[in-house]
């Protein structure tokens, strides 16, 4: 079977919407996130957030949808003046490997310039290789945990917005050469 294509910028099958947190289909995205990572590791963080978090215009929440059905989001919020926090990333697994995490990553990476953000921070599980790889590719680099967390289980990352712009950087796979997927809590405790 030959890979998905990546969706184009200009598919018009391929939507992508900011939606308040608590809209419908957000809701059913991150409750099926959480379903995935108690899956993976037993526990999650519980969906619930607070939807003025997401509201602009410090934050957004972002909602892609593929021939009208929701198929991916993320979300964006202001940690503190200055950092952005990208939060809820998720995309369905029947639509994962076609630029869906990458496509939204970039939006939000954006939205936060647009809110004067000079960093943008988030966490993704040890296990979540996928979304390392993304990161790392998408030019995060790990960081100590910014909230009390089990290092064993989570990775923090940081991204730093040059001169006011976000930089876009995704290298081939023999730049990541498997290093996102082996950070220890060493390499987490380094910035």
């Amino acid at each position: 079977m030959a890979p998905a294509k990546p969706p184009r910028d200009d598919d018009p099958h391929l939507v992508i919407q900011p939606r308040p947190y608590d809209h419908p289909d957000v809701r059913s995205l991150v409750d099926d996130l959480y379903l995935e990572q108690v899956g993976r590791y037993g526990f999650a963080d519980a969906p619930n957030e607070d939807p003025t978090d997401f509201a602009p215009p410090l934050g957004v929440f972002l909602v892609a949808y593929a021939d009208g059905i929701p198929c991916a989001c993320g979300g964006m919020r202001a940690y503190r003046p200055g950092v952005a926090e990208i939060k809820k990333m998720y995309v369905t697994p029947t639509h994962r490997g076609r630029g869906l995490g990458r496509r939204i990553l970039d939006n939000l990476e954006q939205a936060a310039h647009a809110a004067s953000a000079r960093r943008i921070i988030l966490e993704t599980g040890s296990r979540n290789t996928e979304a390392l790889s993304l990161y790392i590719r998408a030019g995060h680099r790990a960081i100590p945990a910014y909230r009390e967390r089990d290092a064993t289980i989570n990775r923090a990352l940081a991204k730093d917005l040059i001169d006011g712009r976000v930089e876009r950087r995704y290298p081939g796979k023999s730049d990541v050469s498997g290093r996102a997927f082996q950070l220890g809590v060493d390499d987490m405790r380094c910035s």
